[in-house]
């Protein structure tokens, strides 16, 4: 199985569903996003890692990761192996530098453990070649213009998100959130 290192690069919020997000995963190589619909705990877990942050009290991926350390284990790596059925499947690799196993996993506690443990995230052929989106801006639309606002982006976003077009959905939500950037930069300014 041939593999690609991807990086989480973003968590934006869905409107596709409540207290929902996407992560996005983004493989340079063939410059493809894969987003991944998540919870919003899942969510916060990530953000939490990917931002090195600790809470007063060990969460589950800190406690996992704690309990790694204590008994000098590595984690090598993350995969997420295959998407089926609207689900993606993950494996966390770990060794204790003899054995390596092989451990199935929720691909969202995958990728805050590894996020936290330094580990790489590699995505599967399939699974890059089933989910894997441009990483571009996306409008193609007649009913947005051609400099549209935020709030014109949006309602796009909602139409896409109620026919079920979640890459194309995705696509415009990271243009949103550029915008909302450059928007922040210049308001510093």
């Amino acid at each position: 199985m041939e593999l690609f290192e991807v990086q989480a690069t973003e968590i934006i919020q869905s409107y596709a569903a409540n207290n929902s997000y996407i992560l996005v995963l983004y493989e340079p190589k063939n410059n493809l996003n894969v987003p991944i619909l998540i919870g919003e705990h899942e969510a916060k877990v990530i953000i939490l890692s990917r931002e090195n942050l600790h809470p007063i009290r060990p969460l589950t991926h800190n406690l996992v990761c704690e309990i790694l350390n204590q008994f000098s284990l590595v984690m090598t790596k993350v995969v997420v192996e295959k998407f089926k059925e609207g689900i993606f499947y993950s494996s966390i690799y770990i060794t204790d530098g003899i054995t390596t196993k092989k451990i199935d996993s929720r691909t969202s506690d995958a990728i805050a453990l590894a996020l936290s443990m330094n580990a790489p995230i590699y995505a599967s052929q399939s699974v890059i070649d089933d989910t894997g989106i441009e990483a571009k801006s996306f409008i193609n639309s007649d009913s947005v213009s051609e400099n549209p606002t935020i709030e014109e982006l949006e309602s796009q976003l909602k139409i896409l998100e109620q026919n079920e077009e979640y890459e194309k959905a995705a696509e415009l939500l990271e243009r949103i959130n550029r915008l909302y950037e450059t928007e922040r930069q210049q308001n510093q300014q």
